[in-house]
């Protein structure tokens, strides 16, 4: 026997004998609550539950997603970060790689986690279900342990309106009538709750957390830090990073990193983290943006939480996306050819923005993209 093809098949072999086919039962349906601790209104769920819980899978297992539809439109899911490199069907864009999935049916989403590892998540991709709460964090653990920490925990980071959004849309098409419009700035979740009153994160001294954060957001940039805490990035968007330390994450919607933080050697005090969650092409209403959250990280139950002053002559360090350098270290390809296509945002005479590529607006197929060619 070949000695090349009995090593791939010995590969193969192990492979299929640790990966295993994670199989779960999605309900896609409508359920109700105030996850902003004030508006009750209808939002997206899975199985009767919002937040939905979050997916861990091992590298190299198959995520298996049967979906059943119960809403009174279409759906899909996406799988974001992941490559699906020859299963564009499974990639969730409505009318771009699939049809949606009608009221009342269900589909089956395969997604191959063998050439990837690190934190994603998946989200609604029809109808903007995503803004109404079809999202969830996806994690891919790898089989390699690259850096050394004690505990890890995700933090979700998201954007959360106080109406539907299809209810805003539809008061924002009709504005020409009155000019006035529904009230556009979004609170901010920290974990799926209102950020002012979510439960504590919970750190035991001398201990080295990874923490995944996660932008879930829909339009809003969040910017998130620990008083009194340095974070050392390891992973931007599923790709292991070279160690970056930083003061806070600076994350526009969808973005990942995973940082570690050292937990400090006592448990005198507790400290404050921020989160701020802000959007440049939201007009401000009554001083209302950004939205500024504090909340607890707790090292010991009661203990006072710890007077840390602004330093108004030093400006706290963000990741520049531009600074990482993936850990691989592998070089550039090489380049021969230069496309631009510019990226513009603009406003209509009543304020309501939109973006283009390539100066054109996207308009939505009869038939799905991925079955023109």
């Amino acid at each position: 026997m070949n000695v090349c093809f009995l090593f791939i098949f010995v590969v193969f072999r192990l492979t299929s004998c640790f990966a295993k086919r994670v199989e779960l039962n999605w309900s896609v349906e409508y359920v109700y609550g105030a996850r902003d601790g004030s508006n009750y209104r209808r939002s997206i769920g899975v199985n009767g539950a919002t937040p939905i819980p979050a997916v861990h899978v091992m590298q190299g297992d198959m995520l298996v997603l049967n979906v059943h539809n119960k809403l009174d439109v279409a759906t899909s899911l996406h799988p974001h970060g992941i490559y699906n490199n020859g299963t564009n069907y499974f990639d969730g864009p409505d009318m771009v790689t699939e049809c949606g999935i009608p009221p009342g049916e269900s589909f089956t989403y395969e997604i191959n986690t063998a050439a990837q590892s690190g934190t994603f998540w998946i989200h609604g991709h029809t109808r903007h279900a995503d803004v109404d709460g079809l999202r969830t964090p996806f994690i891919i653990h790898s089989n390699k342990t690259p850096v050394d920490y004690d505990e890890e925990l995700v933090i979700t980071l998201e954007d959360w309106f106080s109406q539907e959004f299809y209810v805003r849309m539809e008061y924002i098409d009709n504005r020409k009538i009155d000019g006035t419009f529904p009230p556009n700035y979004a609170g901010g979740l920290f974990n799926g709750y209102n950020a002012n009153r979510t439960a504590p994160i919970k750190f035991r001294p001398g201990k080295r957390y990874r923490l995944r954060v996660i932008s879930m957001a829909a339009n809003n940039w969040s910017l998130f830090r620990i008083l009194g805490h340095k974070m050392v990035v390891i992973e931007a968007d599923g790709v292991r990073s070279m160690p970056l330390e930083v003061d806070g994450l600076n994350l526009g919607p969808g973005q990942r990193n995973s940082v570690i933080v050292t937990a400090l050697n006592s448990t005198d005090f507790n400290y404050v983290f921020e989160f701020i969650s802000t959007a440049s092409t939201v007009n401000n209403e009554s001083g209302g943006k950004p939205k500024n959250y504090r909340g607890v990280v707790e090292y010991r139950e009661g203990a006072p939480i710890k007077d840390i002053p602004e330093q108004s002559d030093k400006e706290p360090v963000w990741p520049d996306d531009m600074a990482l350098q993936a850990a691989d270290r592998q070089p550039w390809l090489p380049v021969d050819r230069t496309i631009d296509l510019p990226v513009t945002f603009y406003s209509d005479p009543f304020l309501v923005g939109f973006w283009s590529l390539g100066k054109t607006l996207y308009q939505p197929t009869i038939v799905p993209t991925l079955y023109t060619a």
